[in-house]
């Protein structure tokens, strides 16, 4: 009888044992198969390649960016093309606070985004909106929410919050002349710190560039 119980304990701590090491491989397999958060750097300039099926496919990830594009560019992925997915990847909001923004692509990216039922809130700057080729006039034709400042100094965020939870931040303008010829970074993480602090400091300018707190006749800014 003693040696019955005895092997009845053995086979217990067997199984006992097995169950545990089955229990830490599912735990140690999740742990594997559990996205990376998003880290990516992208350098500029960009090589110039087609990014016109990129614009025109309907959901980000239904087609590669050469898709049904016969023109002549080269059909590769590019800063350019990487920096257009990161911003295509929005499914609820986006935030953008920027200096200066007339690249036509990235102007077409944010329009597409609204006519998705993204919610678009646009920070810039009260001089550089106003140059020609800027595309903040047609995103607020569009329909989309813009603020800008009256101060003394400028606007010189360059920062764009993902749906709230991807940060894209960097030296780079959203011009056409730094996309193709400057030396510039851009930085897309998710990181909830990072982008908490982000997006206060946007909900911040937000609420300072309030329309209904602008003077009639601002002071001009000194060059």
């Amino acid at each position: 009888m003693g040696r019955f119980r005895w092997q009845a304990v053995m086979v217990a701590a067997v199984g006992l044992a097995l169950a545990l090491e089955a229990l830490l491989w599912f735990q140690a397999s999740r742990r594997r198969r559990r996205r990376q958060p998003l880290r990516e750097v992208l350098f500029f300039p960009s090589q110039v390649t087609c990014t016109e099926a990129l614009l025109q496919t309907p959901d980000v990830g239904a087609s590669a960016p050469h898709a049904g594009c016969a023109c002549s560019l080269p059909h590769g992925e590019s800063s350019l093309s990487r920096l257009l997915r990161a911003l295509l990847a929005a499914r609820a909001s986006l935030e953008l606070c920027l200096f200066a923004f007339s690249s036509p692509q990235l102007g077409r990216a944010v329009q597409l985004l609204h006519k998705r039922g993204v919610r678009v809130r646009v920070i810039t700057d009260c001089d550089y909106m106003a140059l020609n080729g800027s595309q903040i006039g047609l995103l607020r034709k569009a329909g989309i929410q813009v603020r800008h400042d009256q101060d003394l100094g400028y606007m010189h965020h360059k920062f764009a919050i993902v749906d709230r939870k991807v940060l894209i931040t960097g030296s780079l303008n959203w011009t056409t002349q730094a996309i193709q010829n400057n030396r510039e970074n851009v930085l897309i993480m998710e990181d909830e710190l990072y982008v908490r602090l982000f997006l206060e400091e946007f909900e911040r300018i937000w609420e300072e560039f309030n329309p209904t707190k602008y003077t009639f006749f601002p002071q001009k800014k000194s060059h």
